[in-house]
């Protein structure tokens, strides 16, 4: 079964999105077949990875519309990469789950059908503790809280550790916490340096040993509709994101790669011309020399 792996936090503005668009890319390019959920009302996510879909093709009209995966999961300009897109339509599932029995499971059973064809799957959820939240996380094995580096961003981290706790307890469901992971860091704050070591010191589980910078090229990746590493890969952004892939890949080493199986998705042969000439692109455009890698990236690291 595929490793299913939340991005959550109740505060809005620390990275959710950003970092599940990246590490499902980083993902899938270092040979993982990976299937990343948007779970949230906004869709930013569908956006910025620029997925199109139609008005029944949402991952609402797959828990609640009787609408089959292969209708719903889309491909995008990574070929171990598909998504799941949202709509502002995800919004209305909350009044309509209230009623219904089993309405915290709705998204589990999705996962569940499609986990066979994939290595991991990242749900990338809502700033908010909802019933949303609560079936992106009875859906996952474990979660991903990112935590900007300023105080406000610890004050919810208890709240949503706690209804963790409830969930395992109350619901037997046996979640996980991957780590806490660290966004908006730049170390020449003295803030920021603060609250890193802060919650290295007091967080209960892991924190991942990169933390992810402040960055121009991770700004500015999703008005693109691309994630970073088709954007600007030697970025200081992009790098961080190469290296938090390899730190979850290289947990729970337990839980070994299922076996995969193609899915049957049908392709699009005027969209797959497109992925291609975009993946051509990418190459002819990456810098030849030193000098041009140069003039090009070093403003990152600056």
């Amino acid at each position: 079964m595929a490793r299913s792996i939340a991005i959550c936090n109740q505060k809005g503005g620390v990275g959710k999105t950003t970092t599940a668009m990246n590490l499902a890319a980083y993902l899938a390019i270092l040979g993982n077949r990976t299937l990343l959920i948007d779970f949230d009302p906004q869709a930013n996510a569908t956006s910025g990875l620029g997925v199109k879909c139609g008005e029944d093709e949402t991952i609402y009209h797959a828990i609640l519309g009787g609408v089959t995966p292969d209708k719903v999961i889309k491909r995008t300009y990574l070929s171990n990469l598909d998504m799941a897109p949202a709509s502002q339509d995800l919004a209305g599932a909350l009044v309509e789950l209230v009623n219904l029995q089993g309405r915290e499971y709705f998204l589990r059973n999705f996962v569940a059908h499609v986990s066979p064809y994939y290595q991991f799957i990242l749900i990338d959820l809502a700033p908010s503790l909802n019933l949303l939240t609560l079936n992106g996380l009875l859906a996952a094995d474990e979660v991903i809280i990112p935590v900007q580096c300023e105080y406000f961003s610890l004050e919810g981290l208890s709240q949503l550790l706690d209804t963790m706790q409830l969930i395992r307890t109350n619901m037997n469901h046996p979640i996980e916490i991957g780590g806490a992971l660290l966004t908006m860091y730049d170390k020449r704050e003295r803030l920021s340096r603060e609250v890193a070591r802060e919650v290295r010191r007091r967080f209960p589980t892991q924190v991942y040993d990169i933390e992810i910078p402040r960055s121009v090229s991770l700004a500015e990746a999703p008005s693109f509709q691309k994630p970073v590493v088709l954007h600007a890969p030697q970025s200081a952004g992009a790098v961080a994101y190469e290296q938090l892939a390899k730190e979850v890949m290289n947990q729970f080493p337990d839980r070994s790669a299922p076996t995969y199986i193609p899915p049957t998705i049908p392709q699009n042969e005027e969209f797959r011309e497109e992925i291609i000439q975009e993946e051509e692109r990418v190459i002819d455009d990456f810098p030849k020399t030193d000098e041009e890698f140069y003039e090009r990236y070093f403003v990152f690291y600056e």
